[in-house]
């Protein structure tokens, strides 16, 4: 993830402008943009959407789904399509595999 004044600072320099010219395009003061790009900086959203804008740049944001683990489908269904005893199968193996995988780490200990 990237600060928010380091990346306004990327796009200003990118564009070619100095924080005067930045701010004069952004309709803010010098000082707004200076402080906004300082490495402690945490402006509001609107402020750092409207300096990127200035500076030609776009603000995107995302956030990634909280509490929604990457599913492997193929491997779902797989196992869907096994009866009880399979699972069991399958699940004693690989139980038996864990085992073996963790008294290998505690030799090397």
């Amino acid at each position: 993830m990237h600060e928010a004044g380091s990346l306004l600072r990327q796009a200003r320099q990118r564009a070619g402008l100095t924080q005067a010219q930045l701010a004069e395009r952004a309709a803010v003061t010098q000082p707004v943009v200076s402080r906004a790009e300082a490495v402690s900086a945490n402006p509001r959203v609107a402020t750092l959407d409207r300096l990127l804008r200035a500076a030609g740049a776009r603000l995107e944001l995302s956030a990634p789904e909280v509490g929604v683990p990457e599913v492997d489908e193929g491997q779902l269904l797989a196992h869907l399509r096994m009866t009880p005893a399979e699972r069991i199968r399958v699940h004693d193996a690989s139980k038996r595999n864990l085992d073996a995988v963790m008294r290998s780490m505690r030799r090397v200990e």
